[in-house]
């Protein structure tokens, strides 16, 4: 065989996970094996005062780890998050940071590790090309993800999603010792979660496995990982939605989660590129918003991916193929009072242009199996609106 026949390309899978229900008890355990004694934990405004929260503050004070907090994080965070963020861990002598929450703090907790010791401003380590190489290594903290919903997989991912406040664009920020290096899945913290959020993390999920799978790229692990996601979140996420206490469907769903993260290593596509600016522009959020354009970015896509989708849904166990999964797709939005359209978002038809802009300077175009141009990446908009 022709050696022009076998592709050369870079895999990398996540790090060690405790998963099960009740391990957040291994919290203190979990900053031993990192090497912390003196954890900022990281979470947002919403979960500060929660008995999750408090509980695992109470965890590490017990064990003389202190009880340091950060949580100024908003939903859609930004560099002046970050650098709030930075001089209360500075501030404090702290050795390593605990994010704690969904994907604003997971991301926020990684980011505030990375560059409490950076000289060069954040927009310089962009995941674009080897960007990376410019950080200081030495001076990266280590990190423990503690997720609380069920979708980013931000806890077993080697990058952060920051909010440009000038710009107005998110980016993405790469490094692999952004890689936590102890994640705790206990899906005991999502019990908790409302019904919305359950909802749109979920679908943020179902939309990084789908992506993944559909992705051009060669990564037959990542597109199984991804298949069996998919899987998992529609035997789950309804469950998990209409009785929140199901600790199985819970579990299963933040299985999901770190699967398509994982998975994503294989690509993005349109449903990230359009739905980054929208959160950045207008602080939707970010699963809410992939759900709302995953049915037009499915049929947009339609030409390139549908004989994938066919086999998809023969796994799957739904019948009709491409259109079956298309309506599978449209049955789950709507059990889950998703918007159906961005003008339901609050999208305004006078920034699709600017939006159009923004959306094919997004990374995860790159990975899209049809190739977005400038003309239909706006017709791709205005089916969405």
């Amino acid at each position: 065989m022709s050696n022009t026949l076998v592709p050369h390309v870079n895999w990398s899978y996540p790090t060690a996970i405790r998963f099960g229900a009740g391990r957040v008890a291994e919290l203190p355990d979990a900053c031993k094996v990192a090497g912390i004694s003196r954890p900022l934990l990281v979470t947002d405004k919403a979960l500060a005062t929660l008995p999750i929260t408090q509980g695992a503050l109470d965890m590490l004070d017990a064990d003389g780890l202190g009880r340091a907090v950060f949580s100024e994080v908003d939903p859609n965070p930004n560099e002046m998050n970050m650098a709030a963020g930075i001089k209360v861990y500075q501030t404090g002598g702290h050795d390593g940071v605990i994010a704690f929450g969904g994907g604003s703090a997971l991301d926020m907790g990684k980011l505030i590790a990375f560059m409490s010791g950076q000289t060069r401003p954040v927009w310089d380590f962009e995941d674009v090309g080897d960007w990376w190489t410019r950080a200081n290594a030495d001076t990266i903290a280590p990190i423990i993800a503690v997720p609380t919903t069920a979708g980013t997989g931000s806890e077993v991912g080697r990058a952060g999603v920051l909010t440009n406040s000038a710009a107005h664009m998110k980016k993405i920020i790469f490094h692999p010792k952004l890689l936590p290096t102890v994640t705790i899945c206990d899906p005991e913290l999502t019990v908790g979660m409302p019904k919305f959020i359950t909802a749109g993390t979920g679908m943020d999920a179902f939309a990084h496995c789908l992506e993944a799978y559909s992705s051009p790229f060669y990564h037959p692990m990542s597109q199984g990982i991804a298949l069996e996601g998919m899987r998992l979140v529609l035997e789950n996420l309804p469950r998990a939605y209409s009785d929140g206490s199901d600790l199985e469907a819970r579990a299963n769903m933040m299985s999901a989660a770190a699967m398509g993260a994982v998975a994503f290593q294989k690509g993005l596509g349109a449903i990230h590129s359009l739905s980054h600016p929208i959160g950045a522009v207008y602080g939707t959020h970010h699963g809410t918003t992939n759900a709302v354009v995953m049915p037009p970015v499915l049929t947009f896509n339609r030409s390139a991916i549908e004989r994938r989708i066919e086999k998809a849904a023969a796994y799957l166990g739904i019948s009709g193929g491409f259109d079956g999964f298309f309506a599978k797709v449209l049955n789950l939005r709507e059990a889950f009072a998703i918007p159906k359209n961005l003008t339901d978002l609050g999208v305004e038809v006078a920034r699709l242009d600017e939006l159009t802009d923004m959306a094919l300077q997004d990374p995860s175009c790159g990975g899209n199996p049809v190739e977005m141009t400038r003309e239909n990446t706006r017709a791709l908009f205005d089916a969405c609106m």
